[in-house]
């Protein structure tokens, strides 16, 4: 289901960050990171980020200037990497290849015609989480202390599924599918500057005066990232047509409409796979020094690019610290 079209069926509030203080926040690792890395591609020299033997790790220094948000504010945050990834999404998959290759073609044009913006544009749009990426954004995080889960499928839907439990406070995701996977409260704008925004599972339930069952319906009669949506249907027809007849099977019977594999994409994101092999200790006590180390001399990161992130994190985690003891 499109963002746009979840946005408009959600429900949203600006909270204060002393609002949500205290809490542990289950990141949906790849669409953060995916964030920062993007924007640091965008608006940093290359060079800056791009070692002697050619590896750009960009997502280093994405990952210095990010996670002070979360220690300034006295957040936990529990990065949730995403596992295997379904063949149901294959179809998604295979569009965002696409639009990937596009802007590749576009970025090599404005390459070629000397337009440093528009490079810089699709330098951004053409990035993806290789394994080098990976590979280091995990070691960073572990040299900082700061809690990893391995999810069997997506990351999103285990994040969620930690935050049902009760291991998690928060979900921390700019996607709003944690509502179709059940997560009773997600964090939204957590890269962006300002407060962040509140999306809460029961009130949108009660707005509507529907269930999760029925919500998760109504995203598929619009569309998914796992099914193509019923031509014609937006999120108010499909809410008017799924509290009229009752479900998802009634509806598509009502309307002489099928959708492939309709019963795997309903319970993927009721009952996805999940783990419950993790642990965590929310009392983060980071290795700076070793982290600094491992990003500007292991990895040849310029250290102007990263000096004030580690500055933060250190002056953080340490006033973080002195007030649990006021």
């Amino acid at each position: 289901m499109g963002n746009a079209d979840l946005r408009t069926l959600a429900a949203l509030s600006e909270v204060s960050f002393d609002e949500v203080a205290g809490s542990v926040v289950a990141v949906d690792a790849h669409n953060w990171l995916y964030r920062y890395l993007t924007t640091t591609v965008k608006w940093t020299n290359s060079e800056k980020y791009t070692t002697s033997e050619g590896e750009e790790v960009a997502n280093l220094v994405g990952i210095v200037q990010g996670l002070p948000k979360f220690f300034e504010h006295d957040l936990t945050p529990v990065f949730v990497f995403d596992g295997g990834v379904t063949e149901m999404k294959d179809d998604e998959v295979a569009k965002r290849r696409e639009q990937r290759e596009k802007a590749e073609a576009r970025l090599e044009e404005a390459r070629e015609a000397g337009d440093a913006v528009e490079a810089a544009r699709m330098e951004a749009r053409t990035q993806r989480l290789t394994d080098t990426i990976q590979e280091t954004s995990r070691e960073l995080l572990r040299l900082l202390d700061v809690p990893v889960v391995e999810a069997p499928a997506e990351g999103e839907a285990q994040a969620s599924y930690m935050a049902r439990k009760g291991d998690a406070d928060y979900v921390g995701s700019e996607d709003y599918d944690t509502l179709l996977f059940g997560a009773p409260y997600t964090l939204r704008q957590l890269t962006s500057k300002g407060n962040p925004e509140l999306m809460d599972l029961d009130a949108t339930l009660d707005k509507h005066d529907i269930t999760w069952e029925q919500l998760v319906d109504i995203a598929m009669l619009c569309g998914t990232d796992f099914n193509e949506g019923i031509s014609g249907v937006g999120p108010k027809t499909a809410v008017k047509e799924v509290k009229k007849h009752g479900d998802l099977w009634a509806v598509l019977e009502a309307r002489g409409d099928s959708i492939p594999n309709a019963d795997r994409v309903r319970e993927f994101f009721l009952d996805p796979p999940v783990t419950d092999e993790y642990d965590y200790d929310i009392d983060i006590d980071p290795d700076v020094a070793a982290a600094r180390e491992y990003v500007t001399e292991t990895w040849e990161v310029d250290p102007d690019e990263v000096r004030r992130g580690f500055e933060r994190i250190e002056d953080s985690v340490v006033q973080t610290g002195l007030d649990r003891w006021t």
